[in-house]
């Protein structure tokens, strides 16, 4: 009886045992993987086409080896970088770089480490298109310059199965003396800016005061309504005195008309005739004649 029961727990570890070798076989064939990873497969060290994922994934553990890679955006800052731009500037830029696997093969294959090397380029890049820019160029060209070192990137990722789809210059850390000179030359662009306004601004003034000088020439009633226009605008002030200012050519065509009718009159007299004010109302006119 002791013998049987001997063989009964026997049997029954052998099961247990066996089961757990069964679980964990079960737990290294059966791969879940998620939306965004693919798995590449290595059999006997030979990489499996095509790529598996996502969902359940079996393999023939252990003659198979599951890599995951994940095909999610990679967004990685490069640390400030001391460069020496075109124009001999020294200073220091950081930049963001996002890139992501297209081709989960070549990036587990074709390279060790394929987020070292993108993080590598990115910094080389960075200082190699600094050094051909001039300091102008990268304060107000910032998006070409993006679109530059991205295409520079892109096309040292591709042979990797690495996709980088963005590149932005976040800081540019200029010294205390060139911060000061540009602060200087933005000053005197606003100045120069002012007083280029200010030009036009009395050019056109000027053209317009010659056009209305051209109408009032052309009407001289004009401008005497104008100057009782004048007139009245000073007047509804509360002034102690006021000064009547009178153009030359009113008064000078008030003269000229007053000497015409002073000529006609004279003209119009027999000589040796002169007009006297009658004291005592005789005559048709008020006067009389000596």
């Amino acid at each position: 009886m002791n013998t049987n029961m001997s063989l009964s727990l026997t049997t029954i570890a052998l099961v247990v045992l066996g089961a757990i070798v069964i679980l964990a076989l079960l737990s290294r064939c059966i791969n879940i993987l998620r939306q965004y990873e693919r798995g590449v497969v290595f059999r006997l060290g030979r990489a499996m086409q095509p790529e598996r994922g996502p969902g359940l994934v079996f393999i023939f553990w252990p003659i198979d080896k599951l890599v995951r890679v994940s095909l999610r955006v990679v967004t990685w800052e490069v640390p400030p970088q001391d460069d020496i731009t075109r124009d001999n500037v020294s200073l220091k830029v950081d930049a963001v770089v996002y890139f992501l696997v297209t081709d989960a093969s070549k990036a587990i294959i074709a390279v060790e480490n394929y987020r070292f090397a993108v993080e590598q380029a990115s910094q080389t890049g960075l200082r190699s298109v600094l050094g051909e820019v001039e300091l102008d160029d990268l304060l107000a060209e910032r998006a070409k310059l993006n679109a530059r070192l991205q295409t520079i990137l892109d096309e040292q990722t591709e042979v990797w199965g690495i996709k980088v789809t963005q590149v932005q210059v976040k800081q540019v850390e200029l010294p205390q003396e060139m911060q000061r000179a540009i602060a200087a030359q933005a000053e005197a662009e606003r100045t120069r800016r002012a007083k280029v306004i200010a030009a036009m601004g009395e050019s056109q003034a000027a053209t317009k005061l010659a056009e209305a000088a051209a109408v009032l020439n052309r009407e001289p009633i004009s401008l005497t309504l104008r100057y009782l226009q004048t007139l009245i605008e000073i007047g509804t002030e509360q002034n102690t005195t006021t000064v009547f200012p009178l153009p030359m050519d009113l008064l000078a065509r008030d003269g000229q008309r007053g000497f015409v009718d002073s000529g006609r009159a004279s003209a119009a007299r027999p000589s040796g005739v002169t007009a006297e004010r009658w004291t005592d109302g005789d005559g048709p006119d008020g006067h009389r004649t000596t």
